[in-house]
């Protein structure tokens, strides 16, 4: 047993951070698998010297050690009952590239993509491609021995490895690389815990019987993709051991052993050449699966560089995925599977024969009824589909899950027709649709069930299929795991896979580098059952979670929670781009992950014993640096809406603990600006003061907004004028952050409008709500929403829209208004025909409504900075198409991210350095280096009081900026 003194003591010799809190336990109890188990603290290493202290730590206390990096695996790999150690923080340093060898050295830490864009100008990458690339880190890839979608072009991590430098369980370090026989013989001799493991792997694989047992039962040699149990086979091929290569590498070992035989510090890898600049994606449809896998094996002749699958469950998720939904460009019809087969080449010319070649030969065979090429950055649209597969299987509602327990098959590419019948004859029969995807040109299919792990039958039938499965990839000798590991899912079937005595030479092996007993126990030999430790309690009552908004499209806030399946798309690093999530890009916490924020609510939810669930502590704390920027509803594949989830948790939360002062300001905001606005003066003066700020809560660092001497809603009263030509009318909508700070923005938009012949009219309503959304004051936002609803419900049409100028304000008719309003039906009517004066612009110049004529040709360059909102709820691409509108304007959108901001975040005295950090990951950096004559359009308010506050340029909104170019 480990005491709390004992963690307290090792805290203080760490230079990193030991976290045995009950908060960062949950967080760490589960990865992107069904397991849960929690540890009993969580490190997070500084130095190679932490590493070691933890190390003699647990063999100290006789506890495992797991280690883990972005936690995406799917088996199981990285759960654990001792210290899960996660490197992804600080071991994230590319060590060096290797001109002549072409080789680089990393640091487990080290993002694949992010590595790659370090070796783009060597003209180099490094080979294996998984779905998680922009966020999987090289020790994970090393720990499953990763392939993705090139394995049939490039081959496998284990391909890969150069070098492997690690601690071993005494906390010795050594390095793993290439031995000729006589310097590996050499390193037989000797007493230390490196030279008794050389000397185990010689007296066990020189043994003849071995030999022929790991011959005979392993999978077959022409299957790649290969990680069922420790890769002794590939150590078959030296000289050594009567195979024909003169040298030999344990690093190749180390390679998809899950961190159970030795702690990883340093990679060194071989990089290919980067693949042909001209490429061509072929896609075929299908009207059936079997059709689609027999076509791969006509296909994979054509030398294509991936070669993956789609079927129509995951196509359909697609649809209800804000983002993925704008992917589906390419489909033709409703396949029931669809073939990804991507070609490359030196040449145009070339590329396009091998295209028309490989389409001949699908249509010769009669293979699919449509195939679609596809070009240049279309190609990645179809690609990032491809890699939301795993993410989108999350967002079906319900119970009823695509289950990890047969997701990893690999058979030899010949086989895989027949073993596909023989699979979906079998599911028939327990009458399962499963799901298919991913790498059908390796012969490896990702299948899953759909079920319900939380009742009794289904966690039989888990059990059931799984076992029925072995036996099937048994009869083709194929591997239980192509890719993804044996970890915890499939690790009990190990010694059916490769026989009884082969597993017991996998535990002398690991009994020879981990004597100890602390490298990531219960992982590939003495697994707990499969069926065991889920994180879903099988037969559970579910918990009844009483919520103020409506949660019925997920069937619940606890199952809106459990959608995210931990596949952590929200680590993600600025430049894979997007925004999701601000926070953990900031502070690369695993805390401040989407994922973090679900798990914390589903486990709470799920498992306290307060009558009030939500008033928790630790929510509190994994809640508290979400911006509610939106992110997560667009680019999760999940659809986890963590912002949604924050409002709930904040208002329940504060029923139980009160509302604080500054949160009542802040929520109230527009009232007081009602009461302000007739002193604007005194009122600026007053908000401004140190003392105020001081009081407040507020940053001494920031300038707080200032009222306008008149608000907008005054000078309309006194302006309003209609077109002498009439195109139409619409409503602007006087959201509260115009009307008092951004007046000239309204003016503008009027002016704008009005000039271009729309007859602008406003009424008398309420403020968005937004202020009392972002602090949890759900019941003055419902009733703030009720009456928007009822005001506009029966005044907006197709013909007669409402235009919004604040992104936050209008999107809220799209958005939380729907969960809120009384009458949804109305809500929802009423959303279809709300739009950003962005949008409004984008579809009228789309109409030859609005056309360049109306605008001055001088030549202009502007920047495109979109609010979160903006880009979660709408489309930048409309800011784009509105600015692009002047002949001889020059118009980019900022790959920026989130600016920090996020209303009144930014202004709270605790959170101003991450909100500055937010804005320096991409926004800062990019505007700095914007010339001084460009014009930098930014919708939001908060965006642009940010941009002024960390870079000193004024950034206006993009109806200023269009408005200016009227002729």
């Amino acid at each position: 047993m480990v005491s709390t003194s004992d963690l307290q003591q090792l805290a203080t010799s760490l230079q990193g951070k030991l976290y045995f809190d009950d908060l960062h336990k949950t967080l760490y109890a589960t990865d992107a698998s069904v397991y849960r188990m929690k540890p009993v603290a969580v490190a997070i290493p500084e130095t190679k010297l932490d590493i070691q202290t933890l190390i003699h730590f647990v063999a100290q206390h006789q506890i495992s050690l797991t280690p883990r990096t972005a936690g995406t695996s799917l088996a199981g790999q990285t759960v654990g009952t001792g210290i899960i150690v996660d490197v992804s923080k600080y071991f994230t340093k590319i060590i060096g590239y290797n001109t002549t060898e072409k080789t680089v050295t990393v640091q487990p830490g080290v993002v694949r993509d992010e590595l790659n864009l370090f070796l783009k100008p060597y003209g180099v990458f490094f080979g294996p491609i998984t779905s998680t690339s922009n966020r999987c880190m090289i020790g994970g890839m090393v720990g499953n021995n990763s392939s993705g979608t090139t394995s049939i072009r490039y081959g496998v991590t284990r391909d890969k490895i150069v070098s492997i430098t690690a601690f071993l369980s005494d906390g010795s370090e050594v390095v793993f690389s290439e031995l000729t026989s006589a310097e590996f013989l050499q390193k037989t001799k000797g007493n230390s815990l490196e030279n008794q493991i050389y000397r185990s792997v010689y007296e066990e694989l020189s043994n003849k019987a071995i030999q022929d047992e790991i011959k005979n039962e392993f999978p077959k040699p022409e299957i790649h993709r290969r990680n069922t149990g420790y890769a002794v086979d590939v150590l078959l091929k030296s000289e050594l051991f009567g195979g024909t290569e003169p040298t030999i590498n344990l690093g190749k070992l180390l390679c998809g052993s899950e961190g159970t035989l030795a702690f990883t510090t340093e990679v060194t890898l071989k990089v290919d050449d980067l693949p042909p600049p001209h490429n061509i994606m072929v896609v075929a449809h299908y009207d059936n699966i079997q059709e689609s896998l027999e076509s791969v094996v006509v296909a994979m002749k054509h030398h294509l560089y991936t070669c993956e699958m789609i079927d129509d469950v995951i196509l359909e998720c697609t649809k209800t995925n804000r983002e993925q939904s704008k992917n589906r460009f390419f489909l033709v019809g409703e396949p029931k599977a669809i073939m990804m087969f991507e070609l490359a080449a030196h040449s145009v010319e070339e590329v396009e024969r091998q295209a028309e070649a490989l389409i001949t030969d699908l249509e010769k065979n009669n293979f699919g009824y449509a195939s679609v090429k596809i070009y240049g950055d279309d190609i990645n649209k179809v690609v990032d589909l491809r890699k939301a597969g795993l993410g989108l299987l999350g967002s079906i509602v319900g119970d009823d899950k695509a289950a990890d327990s047969i997701e990893d098959t690999a058979v030899e590419l010949s086989d895989l027709p027949n073993y596909i019948a023989d699979f979906t004859a079998m599911m028939e029969r327990y009458g399962q649709k499963a799901i298919y995807y991913a790498h059908a040109g390796a012969g490896e299919l990702h299948l899953r069930p759909e079920l319900n792990l939380k009742k009794k039958e289904d966690l039989v039938l888990f059990r059931t299929i799984a076992t029925e499965v072995a036996h099937l990839v048994k009869k083709y000798r194929g591997s239980l795991s192509g890719e993804h590991g044996d970890g915890i899912v499939r690790g009990e079937f190990i010694p059916f896979m490769i026989g009884e005595k082969n597993y017991e030479l996998l535990k002398r092996l690991k009994k020879a580098f981990d004597p100890y007993s602390v490298m990531n126990m219960g992982k590939i030999v003495d697994t707990p059952k499969m069926d065991e430790n889920h994180r879903v309690i099988s037969g559970r009552k579910e918990p009844n979670i009483k919520t103020f908004q409506d949660f019925s499209d997920s069937l619940g806030i606890v199952r809106a929670a459990e959608k995210c399946n931990g596949s952590g798309d929200c680590r993600k690093l600025p430049s894979a781009g997007g925004a999701m999530c601000p926070s953990y890009r900031a502070t690369r916490n695993e805390k401040e992950t989407t994922r973090a924020r679900a798990n914390a609510l589903r486990e709470y939810l799920t498992y306290s014993e307060k009558e009030n669930k939500f008033d928790s502590e630790e929510l509190y704390k994994v809640f508290e640096l979400c911006v509610s920027c939106k992110a997560c509803a667009s680019e999760c594949p999940s659809n986890v809406d963590v912002a949604t989830l924050k409002a709930e948790f904040l208002y329940q939360y504060q029923k139980a603990n009160g509302f604080t002062k500054r949160n009542k300001i802040f929520a109230n905001n527009a009232k007081l600006n009602q009461l302000g606005s007739k002193f604007p003066t005194i009122t600026n003066f007053v908000s401004n003061h140190p003392l105020m700020k001081k009081n407040m809560g507020i940053a001494p660092e920031r300038n707080v907004p200032k009222l306008a001497k008149q608000t907008f809603r005054k000078w309309l009263a006194k302006n309003a004028k209609t077109p002498h030509n009439s195109k139409g009318e619409l409503y602007l909508f006087v959201d509260e952050f115009t009307n008092f700070y951004d007046v000239q923005i309204g003016i503008d938009a009027y002016e704008l409008l009005l000039s271009l012949g729309y007859i602008v009219k406003t009424i008398e309503h309420p403020e968005s709500g937004r202020s009392y959304l972002s602090k949890g004051f759900l019941e003055e936002a419902k009733e703030i929403a009720n009456k928007n609803v009822s005001i506009f419900k029966d005044i907006i049409s197709e013909n007669t829209p409402l235009i919004g100028l604040e992104p936050s304000a209008i999107l809220t008719f799209r958005d939380e208004y729907i969960r809120l309003a009384n009458d949804k039906k109305a809500a929802e009517e009423l959303a279809k025909n709300v739009f950003t004066i962005e949008e409004f612009f984008k579809n009228k110049i789309e109409l030859n409504e609005i056309t360049s004529e109306a605008f001055s040709t001088e030549k202009r360059e502007i920047k495109i900075h979109g609010h979160c909102h903006q880009k979660s709820l709408s489309s930048v691409e409309a800011t784009f198409a509105m600015l692009n509108l002047p002949e001889n304007t020059i118009v980019t959108i900022y790959n920026s991210g989130c600016c920090g901001m996020a209303g009144s975040f930014g202004y709270e005295k605790e959170h101003y350095e991450i909100s500055m950090q937010m804005g320096e990951d991409t926004l800062f950096p990019k505007i700095r280096k914007t010339d001084s004559t460009t014009s930098i359009s930014a919708a939001g308010t908060s965006c642009r009081h940010q941009i002024y506050d960390g870079t000193k340029r004024e950034a206006q909104h993009p109806v200023s900026i269009l408005r200016s170019s009227l002729k």
